[in-house]
């Protein structure tokens, strides 16, 4: 084959076939690195790019193969073609002078000379930051001086997926975008919310956000509550009372709904906007928990001293007063008691002597699920739904901070609200994070022509570990909520990141929305099947990378950039980075690990067991 004297010419084109371009290389380059005006470049690696000179118009393609494999299928047996080949595959041109684009308008001829390609030209396929929907997340990878430039109205509003295995990175690679989108200097209006599943980005942010425990642990922190009443009847009686029957369901929501207008009857100056009569049991107006326990609790427990008269031992609207016995028998030493709710103290039964004592004629049939919520209401581990600090609502209906108040702390005070859910109960935490999300989707739905709507002001939700609650056989309230998102908010200016070790496990409805996948570094098959089926302009051979990404680097595929890349995404400062570095097993003497001289047995384990029970991972 002909030699050629320019350092930049590699080869030369011998076949074509639809966008796949085969190249034969000069047998004079006995070297994997050229030098170009005192640039050296590497030659022939797989996910770079060369481009093909056709007059003012270069084409441009990604070398996705290299060596025998890649001859043509008609020179395979030809010992003289040797193996010096390359496949390229064709992605998109640009005149002398003007941008790179997507697609291409004809078609390179046999033996046109193949180019490598510069720092130039890398900066014409990929851009530089121009425009305020450009932002740099990175660098190209192999080219430290080029950025990694993605369109922020396309990653946010158009949803993405940032995944990769355990340990490639992907928490430190999320708050590195994450502080790329906390740039005050850019975006200054930039509304953020994460959810934490381990606990991980606390220390991360810090003062920078609003962060969100069950029971804070420094004074950066903010106590997390979720108030029942914000919860649509569906989701309130699921959590409090479990699987009912349809008519104590419809018993429930009629008791809930006189609740939710006694208190805007008796707060009329707060609710003037609202009319009670018009409302469901769905509209997220405060009411007494209490109130309707002990009121639901009178009704399945009292006893009387007549049969089957149908007796009810108090009414749940204005006329309810704390101390009415009625014809119901509440006595112990001679007190007669009733319960109350403020302060809460339920009733206690028990029969006189030598009368006989009836239960009361209901058809609620809810023992045992009334039980179980005042087992709850007890248990310090739900006071941040049943008993949230600052939402509680007294007979009245009254409370010290409302929804207003509950939204502007979620998300509307700081650029990035952190809610680190790793203290739930995991018997509910999916049900807890969908039920967050349906609140800010179904707030930010109704509210977005408002100054503070999301068309106005966009959100993005970032949701880590996502496999854990959004899994392809999920149909829980987590699942339903995002579904809707990311079919849906982009109109209304919500944008979803799903983070995941295990792509092939999420929804595929969920992640086919996802309009940008960052993927880091991947080996399982199915995985890495995932990510191709995103990959378009026939650059599937992108995917063969995966494997072997270093830790931190990642291909970006999709919307947001104008070419698929190979990008390093800038991480935050070491000392601010998640808290989901490996342990160290092995190390210098004296340092944490197997390798520190304790003696075995050694050690108190008293302040374990304190922070198990207290259900804090630091004590006081």
């Amino acid at each position: 084959m002909q030699t050629n004297n320019n350092p930049a010419v590699i080869g030369v084109v011998r076949s074509i076939s639809g966008t796949n371009v085969s190249v034969q290389l000069y047998k004079s380059l006995n070297s994997t690195i050229s030098y170009i005006n005192g640039n050296g470049y590497k030659i022939g690696q797989v996910g770079g790019f060369v481009k093909i000179p056709q007059g003012y118009v270069n084409l441009y393609g990604t070398i996705v193969q290299i060596g025998a494999e890649a001859i043509p299928e008609s020179l395979k047996n030809d010992v003289a073609a040797g193996v010096r080949w390359m496949t390229v595959q064709l992605v998109g041109e640009g005149a002398v002078g003007q941008p790179f684009e997507r697609g291409i308008s004809q078609y390179p001829m046999i033996d046109d000379y193949v180019y490598i390609v510069t720092e130039e030209d890398l900066v014409s396929i990929y851009g530089r930051e121009k425009g305020e929907e450009f932002v740099s997340i990175g660098t190209i990878a192999g080219a430290e001086n080029i950025p990694a430039l993605v369109d922020i109205n396309k990653l946010i509003t158009r949803h993405s997926a940032v995944v990769g295995s355990t340990g490639t990175g992907k928490s430190t690679t999320v708050a590195g975008l994450v502080n790329t989108l906390m740039s005050t200097a850019k975006f200054p209006s930039s509304r953020i919310v994460l959810i934490d599943i381990h606990g991980e980005y606390g220390k991360t942010f810090k003062d920078r956000a609003n962060v969100f425990r069950i029971i804070p642990e420094s004074e950066h922190e903010k106590k997390l509550v979720v108030p029942y009443w914000a919860m649509s009847f569906d989701e309130f009686v699921d959590f409090t009372f479990g699987d009912v029957n349809d008519s104590d369901r419809a018993q429930i929501a009629e008791y809930v709904l006189r609740l939710k207008k006694l208190t805007i009857r008796q707060n009329l100056w707060k609710y003037e906007y609202l009319n009670a009569d018009m409302i469901t049991a769905d509209i997220p107006v405060p009411f007494s928990l209490k109130r309707l326990v002990l009121y639901l609790y009178r009704l399945v427990f009292s006893t009387h001293t007549a049969q089957q008269t149908g007796q009810k031992y108090c009414e749940v609207d204005e006329d309810f007063d704390q101390t009415k016995t009625t014809e119901a028998f509440v006595e112990q030493d001679g007190v007669k008691l009733s319960g109350s709710a403020e302060p809460f103290k339920l009733p206690m039964y028990r029969a006189i002597v030598d009368r006989q004592i009836y239960l009361a004629k209901i058809s609620l049939s809810l023992k045992r699920q009334l039980l179980q919520l005042v087992a709850r209401m007890a248990d310090p581990r739900y006071d941040f739904l049943l008993n949230p600090d600052g939402y509680v609502s007294d007979a009245k209906g009254t409370v010290g901070s409302d929804l207003d108040t509950l939204l502007k702390e979620w998300y509307g005070e700081k650029q990035l609200s952190v809610f680190d859910v790793s203290g739930i109960p995991s018997s509910i935490l999916i049900d807890i994070v969908g039920i967050m999300l349906r609140l800010m989707y179904d707030s930010l739905f109704w509210g977005r022509r408002m100054p503070q709507g999301a068309r106005e002001r966009p959100l993005l939700i970032v949701m880590e570990e996502a496999h854990n609650y959004l899994g392809t056989n999920n149909d829980n309230r987590a699942a339903a909520v995002v579904r809707r998102i990311v079919k849906e908010g982009r109109k209304y200016g919500i944008g979803a990141m799903v983070v995941s070790q295990r792509p092939s496990e999420i929804d595929p409805t969920i992640l086919s929305q996802c309009g940008t996948t960052i993927s880091l570094r991947l080996t399982n098959s199915n995985d890495k099947g995932i990510v191709a089926s995103t990959v378009s302009d026939n650059l599937s051979g992108l995917v063969n990378m995966l494997p072997i990404l270093k830790t931190g680097e990642s291909i970006i595929v999709g919307e947001a950039v104008r070419m698929p890349m190979r990008a390093n995404i800038s991480f935050p400062p070491e000392a601010l980075r998640p808290d989901s570095q490996d342990p160290k097993v092995v190390g210098k003497e004296d340092e944490k690990g197997w390798t520190k001289n304790l003696r075995i047995g050694a050690g108190d384990y008293s302040d374990i067991a304190k922070t198990w029970r207290t259900q804090k991972t630091k004590l006081e």
